[in-house]
């Protein structure tokens, strides 16, 4: 199995660009919400993975708020 056939069953989203373009953040925003815990991601290897599913769960509780 390819490796981005295994991203889209795990529904990965990898590097700060990518996550960015997903929350509607600039690549600094995504950077800082990441580096800081605002936004469930984390570093493997140096680069940045978020759940695609984990992080709009993330932003549709916080705009229920």
């Amino acid at each position: 199995m390819s490796s981005d056939m295994k991203d889209e069953q795990l529904d990965l989203v990898w590097g700060l660009g990518a996550i960015g373009k997903l929350i509607g953040r600039s690549l600094r925003q995504t950077h800082y919400m990441a580096s800081t815990g605002k936004i469930p991601a984390r570093q493997i290897g140096g680069r940045w993975v978020a759940e695609r599913s984990q992080l709009l769960n993330f932003f549709r509780g916080e705009a229920a708020r």
